[in-house]
């Protein structure tokens, strides 16, 4: 670009050269944020915050029972050498999806969701261990499980179908890899605790979908049941399930 003044009459004139294009700067990336250290065994305790999940009568909330269990698992864990990570290790609101999500994050070894059942018949008691299933459940009573423990992610978007057979496909491997941790499980806390074995089932719970590693839920008892609820509230006896867990999840790890 010059420019001139002229007189007669006076003016000014612009000579404007080629016009050169301005460099685009590259586009900044993000770094991207890697896990750092051994695999972790992630436990989710089942609810927290609003969602007290399944209630006993004499009080008891499933959100304090499974985030108790899951801390002393999470100890007797990391006193054998794993490295352990909960969703939530208080009194906290998670998405159901966001915990899948830190899971997969950390590429978790294993991911292990506590819960305590409720039925409308007091004798229902005992314990089972649930893996992941899209299309249908075992049976009508794990049906209505899943859609109890899917109560507390009501608010979380779904997934399409379409992803959700994806995914489905995808993960052939994991989910027999899942049925393994779940039998393992099961095989312990009916050695270790001798209640009634409800036995490994599977059901679509919101909490499994996605998971990219080996993925369980377990319904350690029922707080619908007089007498089982009596065990759970006691320490001893919740000891006695992490115990069982951590078992068995070791069998699974260390095959």
């Amino acid at each position: 670009l010059s420019w001139h003044v002229l007189d007669n009459p006076t003016r000014v004139t612009l000579e404007l050269g080629p016009s050169r294009a301005t460099p685009t700067p590259a586009p900044i990336r993000a770094p991207i944020v890697r896990r750092t250290g051994p695999r972790p065994i992630v436990i989710e305790p089942g609810h927290g915050g609003d969602d007290l999940g399944a209630q006993s009568n004499n009080g008891l909330a499933e959100k304090e029972l499974t985030l108790a269990i899951a801390r002393r698992l999470a100890r007797l864990l990391e006193s054998r050498g794993h490295s352990v990570r909960l969703t939530r290790d208080g009194d906290q609101s998670r998405a159901l999806s966001d915990r899948t999500a830190l899971a997969n994050r950390l590429e978790a070894t294993v991911f292990i969701s506590l819960h305590a059942n409720a039925s409308a018949y007091s004798s229902v008691s005992g314990a089972e261990t649930y893996y992941m299933s899209l299309d249908s459940a075992t049976d009508e009573a794990a049906a209505a499980t899943a859609d109890l423990e899917n109560q507390a992610g009501a608010d979380v978007e779904e997934s399409s179908p379409l992803d959700l057979i994806l995914w489905d496909l995808a993960q052939a491997e994991v989910l027999n890899e899942s049925a393994d941790l779940a039998l393992a499980v099961q095989r312990r806390l009916n050695s270790r605790l001798g209640t009634r074995d409800r036995g490994v089932k599977q059901a679509p719970f919101v909490v499994l979908t996605g998971a990219t590693m080996p993925a369980i839920l377990v319904e350690v008892g029922f707080l619908s049941h007089p007498q089982e609820v009596e065990r759970l509230a006691q320490p001893d006896y919740q000891q006695q399930l992490a115990e069982a867990l951590a078992s068995g999840i070791e069998d699974f790890v260390r095959r």
